[in-house]
């Protein structure tokens, strides 16, 4: 239960302290910490509007979208505290139901009718596709270093130790920032604020959800941040007490969305030719952490 109230305050902050780093980064004073919360609830409180070329499918995706974040989220652990939902192979789980929630935003998209949105959905599917391996090979291979298969057991049983661990950790908690950023379309795989339709992706795919549906679908990339900013604390807290990991954690997720803004503000887009071969690199780096493990166990031959 603690994982999953951190999780929720360090999303309540996460994006505003990266929007208001990029306009620190600019010159500008930008909006307050919180004021993505205040225009969430401001979304919650209307009505959606529904085309009538749509179908129950698109009235349906953001709830399951938001819902496959939520229940993500209860697998998370905190430190030596088990998430909600805690299993042999949790990760796995963790992973597909993220998955059964992007592949609902997808096809309520396309359910839409519209070019713009289907093309959208076609990059969002082709981006998770390639980012996936990368999650697959970092969590494997921890769990090959701990023997391990479940989340709380694997960041519980991981000491870091050698200069090689301390290097393992810090490819891990890349590799996890830059899927955080490809999962929620940030730079440089996506400009959130871009009004051109052809280089947009996460944002045409939801040109057409309005008031709590759209509520939904930004609460749910706020709580994204959070998870995957929890996960890369866990890689390094261990067996810290609470009364010091709380917080460090706040202090880590504060880094991180100060990293992931500043990041954003000297960063242009790739084109977007070359963000399918940016984001397979990622795969490559997490590939390092797999010989990493190999070299700390005495397996690498």
């Amino acid at each position: 239960m603690l994982s999953v109230l951190l999780i929720v305050l360090a999303a309540s902050f996460f994006t505003g302290v990266l929007i208001r780093t990029k306009s620190i980064a600019s010159g500008r004073k930008g909006p307050g910490i919180f004021q993505p919360l205040y225009d969430v609830f401001r979304l919650f409180r209307k009505g959606a509007v529904y085309s009538q070329t749509t179908s129950f499918i698109f009235q349906i995706a953001p709830t399951i979208y938001f819902t496959s974040v939520v229940v993500a989220m209860l697998v998370v652990p905190f430190g030596k505290s088990a998430g909600l939902i805690s299993f042999d192979g949790d990760f796995i789980f963790f992973a597909y139901v993220l998955g059964l929630g992007k592949f609902f935003s997808i096809i309520g998209a396309m359910d839409t009718g519209s070019s713009f949105e289907g093309m959208g959905a076609s990059r969002e599917a082709l981006y998770s596709m390639f980012a996936e391996p990368a999650f697959f090979i970092l969590i494997g291979s921890l769990a090959l270093l701990t023997g391990h298969t479940s989340f709380h057991d694997i960041f519980l049983s991981l000491h870091l130790g050698s200069s090689v661990s301390y290097a393992l950790g810090a490819l891990g908690a890349f590799v996890l920032l830059m899927i955080a950023m490809i999962e929620n379309s940030r730079m440089p795989i996506d400009d959130p604020k871009t009004h051109l339709e052809l280089t947009m992706v996460h944002e045409v795919m939801i040109l057409d959800n309005s008031g709590f549906d759209l509520g939904l679908i930004l609460t749910a990339g706020f709580l994204k941040f959070a998870i995957y900013g929890t996960l890369i604390f866990n890689l390094f807290s261990g067996t810290i007490s609470y009364q010091y990991a709380i917080p460090l954690f706040i202090a880590m997720q504060l880094l991180l969305a100060v990293v992931a803004g500043i990041v954003e503000s000297f960063m242009a887009r790739f084109r977007m030719t070359h963000n399918a071969q940016y984001i397979v690199v990622l795969s490559s780096v997490s590939l390092l952490v797999f010989f990493a493990t190999l070299l700390i166990s005495g397996k690498f031959i």
